[in-house]
């Protein structure tokens, strides 16, 4: 489990052949995945756009000019008007799931009085502008965008930038396009990779800087985003897709292998299973084998499968809590008789998914908390991407005189002790009463 770890923590080290190839390819030397986005954050940074067209060309293939990086309006209503009616129907049913979720976890402003004159305040607002992150290398992924767009509007952001690589499946991807029209997002950009992520921590000319970077990628957008993060904010560092199953006796194997072939059809994607029942680990193996001679992305799911894939047999279910728990998985699917006990023992899944009936691929497309969720180990810290991670916060104080009376003492004693003495007479000359408007000696 720790050496699996380990491989799937954002470190920077999980390359194809291919990928190492692109690199001396582009940048005539065998540089790490870190060196490569540095190397092109930096140049983004310091030339802007002519260095994203150079990049856009160089890793894409893509000739790309100041006036086609962004997808037009008459593009973006054509897509849509072109669009199969039941995939827009679809994803009109979706949007409603996720802004029910989403509004009805949103933050609300906080007001507290406290005797005496203290009023304190947590006021929350929503940014600017944000930047989202489609992935379009090995498939379409119209979900990202409900996914990443929906939390942002429901929170109230205003202005929404997406980028997906100038690819058949990211942004000359027609339903990819008719879904974002279908949103009310207008600002679309064929970019993909570091180049995109530093175009939008940095701004250039034609796409102007974000607040903040949303959205999966491949290791190359995991690693700008961490490169960038102090220039914007983040939501997080993306790895390779995960879920951890833990079952017992009364799980379906067929559906426990089914669920581990949907990551590992990622490729990479980590599945793994947990169990103490003997039986149910050799029935799921028996169920992988089979149902990997007919699946469409097979030969992947099995590569995924041998890299990133155990079935671990357990003593019992507190050890499977605690391995679970260890792991802080992506995706937890709790597929036993007593899940609810179990799931208090296990805090630090992504997203947790109880049931025979409640697949992964639920929360992928459609029941309303977002898609976007912490691998690598990151639970053990962070949350799965909502409309929260869209607001900023700050407090209000107000005291009247009184108050600051009462507290001046504390004050007083608090900013010696640190030997700060303007922060004491600060509070102090306040309470002379001439230097109060309105008030005599």
């Amino acid at each position: 489990m720790g050496a699996l770890r380990a491989r799937l923590s954002p470190r920077g080290d999980i390359v194809s052949e291919a990928g190492r190839r692109r690199t001396v390819e582009v940048f005539g030397e065998p540089l790490s995945p870190q060196q490569v986005v540095e190397r092109i954050c930096l140049d983004v940074r310091d030339r802007g756009l002519p260095a994203v067209l150079e990049y856009a060309a160089k890793i894409d293939k893509a000739e790309l000019t100041a006036e086609s990086l962004r997808v037009s309006a008459a593009e973006l209503a054509a897509a849509h008007a072109a669009a199969d009616p039941k995939l827009l129907a679809c994803v009109r049913r979706v949007r409603e799931n996720i802004l029910a979720f989403q509004t009805a976890i949103l933050h609300r402003d906080v007001r507290v009085e406290r005797p005496g004159g203290v009023v304190l305040e947590q006021r929350y607002v929503p940014l600017r502008r944000v930047g989202v992150c489609v992935p379009g290398g090995a498939a379409a992924y119209p979900s990202t965008v409900l996914m990443t767009v929906v939390p942002a509007q429901s929170a109230g952001v205003k202005e929404l930038a997406v980028v997906a690589p100038p690819t058949k499946f990211g942004a000359y991807n027609q339903d990819l396009l008719a879904v974002c029209h279908e949103l009310g997002v207008g600002e679309v950009y064929r970019l993909g990779g570091a180049q995109a992520v530093a175009a939008l921590a940095y701004g250039v000319d034609r796409i102007a800087q974000v607040d903040k970077i949303v959205g999966p990628g491949n290791l190359f957008v995991a690693l700008a985003k961490r490169f960038v993060f102090g220039e914007v904010d983040i939501d997080s560092i993306a790895g390779p897709s995960e879920i951890v199953i833990v079952a017992d006796e009364t799980a379906n194997p067929a559906f426990a292998a089914a669920d581990m072939l949907a990551q590992a059809e990622h490729a990479p994607g980590s599945s793994v299973l947990i169990s103490w029942s003997e039986r149910f680990v050799e029935e799921t193996s028996a169920e992988l084998e089979r149902q990997l001679a007919g699946l469409a992305r097979g030969g992947l799911a099995a590569a995924s499968l041998a890299d990133f894939g155990a079935l671990i047999l357990v003593r019992d279910a507190d050890e499977a809590a605690r391995l679970a728990s260890e792991f802080a998985p992506e995706h937890l699917h709790l597929a036993c008789a007593d899940a609810d006990s179990l799931l208090a023992k296990i805090p630090t899944a992504g997203a947790v998914f109880v049931g025979p009936y409640t697949t992964v691929a639920l929360g992928d497309y459609v029941a309303g908390p977002s898609h976007v969720l912490p691998t690598g180990g990151t639970g053990r810290f962070s949350s799965g991407l909502s409309a929260n991670s869209f607001l900023r916060s700050h407090s209000v104080v107000r005291y009247t005189q009184g108050a600051l009376a009462a507290a001046a003492e504390d004050v007083k004693l608090l900013a010696e002790y640190e030997g700060l003495t303007a922060h004491r007479d600060s509070a102090l000359i306040r309470l002379v009463t001439g230097n109060v408007p309105g008030c005599k000696r």
